[in-house]
């Protein structure tokens, strides 16, 4: 089996699995785009932990975290197993590594999990083993999260990062609830934001992107707290050393909800 690469999406809101939008479609379309994976490791922005923590539940259940969404999605349940005996392994990658990771024996997925993988495997035959973020630490440490785990893609096994790659939700629900156009001038900085990040991949330039508080434009305004960004750190280390960045997807809703996805290999 080929190497696999590792993927940054963004995973929308849990009515992405309904909503006739790109970003779905997206979704809908990634085995065309990787080999069917043996196994999937990913990190969810929306399981937080102090430092770095693996689930090692042989059944996650669902973890509908969400409110004020249309009844049908409290309904859908993804029942794809987990792996114990993988989740293991990627304890102890971590453990290696320095990382001092935890175990988590109960817990269900979050809709950062579960919706795009209900689209892009509907099937849920591949099992699935959740890493956490730790929301105190920074883009160099998800980075080495990742890293730590990238020899699994020779395996055969899919690591992806689930966040967002901007996530103002007062900018997005102020649109959303009042029917106004958006600002333009707001709208650029969002651009410049997910601009500045499509070169510095382009570039290679990885000290720039653990700094993008400091470097990047806007910052504040794509992203008021860290948690939804760090798994794109996660699937760069994932890649390896000297990685390819492809931005794969890229579209927009609201104005401001930007659903830049990436593939790195």
């Amino acid at each position: 089996m080929a190497t696999l690469p590792s993927l940054f999406i963004s995973h929308g809101g849990p009515n992405i699995v309904i909503d006739d939008i790109a970003a779905r479609h997206f979704l809908e379309g990634i085995p065309a785009l990787i080999e069917r994976p043996k196994a999937i490791v990913i990190m969810s922005a929306h399981f937080e932990t102090g430092g770095v923590s693996v689930v090692t539940d042989p059944h996650p259940e669902m973890i509908y975290d969400f409110g004020g969404f249309a009844p049908e999605l409290y309904r859908m349940v993804y029942p794809a197993p987990g792996e114990p005996k993988l989740a293991e392994r990627v304890f102890s990658m971590l453990d290696e590594a320095g990382l001092a990771p935890t175990r988590c024996e109960r817990r269900g997925y979050d809709h950062g999990t579960w919706t795009p993988l209900k689209l892009a495997f509907p099937e849920a035959d591949i099992p699935v083993v959740q890493v956490s973020i730790d929301p105190d630490r920074d883009a160099r440490w998800h980075y080495a999260v990742g890293r730590a785990l990238a020899p699994l893609r020779k395996e055969g096994i899919l690591l992806i990062g689930s966040g967002h790659i901007t996530h103002n939700l007062r900018a997005v629900i102020t649109v959303m609830r009042t029917g106004r156009p958006i600002d333009p001038q707001i709208g650029e900085r969002f651009n410049a934001f997910t601009d500045w990040f499509a070169e510095k991949f382009a570039e290679g330039d990885t000290e720039a992107l653990f700094d993008w508080r400091r470097k990047a434009p806007f910052p504040t305004d794509n992203h008021p707290t860290d948690e939804h960004l760090m798994p794109i750190f996660f699937a760069l280390g994932a890649a390896g050393d000297g990685a390819h960045a492809e931005r794969v997807h890229a579209s927009r809703e609201y104005g401001y909800f930007a659903y830049d996805s990436y593939l790195f290999q």
